[in-house]
């Protein structure tokens, strides 16, 4: 793993915990909280496991295809970039980056 895969995995999970808390701060909402929260704790947890083993990816990836079903048909009813467009990039990029290693 270079160190470009894990500042990329951590700077996202960071803007989807950020995402999250800032949802809760904005709108009082405490299901944003939970979920950008734990989505980005998950994400964290699982590139630091990646780094010690490059194939072990499949937490980021379980993440990251979830996150992309929720938030993407989020993005596909209301068409608003923010938040729904940018964590169905960010979770597409992070599934291209370490999916790939599933393969």
């Amino acid at each position: 793993m270079s160190d470009l895969d894990a500042i990329f995995g951590y700077a996202s999970s960071a803007l989807i915990a950020l995402g999250g808390t800032i949802g809760f701060i904005k709108r009082g909402s405490l299901p944003s909280l939970i979920a950008g929260g734990g989505s980005g704790a998950a994400l964290a947890y699982g590139v630091r496991r990646q780094t010690t083993n490059p194939k072990d990816v499949a937490l980021i990836v379980g993440v990251s295809a979830m996150l992309l079903v929720v938030m993407g048909s989020r993005f596909a009813r209301s068409g608003k970039v923010m938040p729904a467009g940018i964590v169905t990039l960010l979770s597409v990029a992070l599934l291209i980056r370490f999916g790939s290693r599933l393969l």
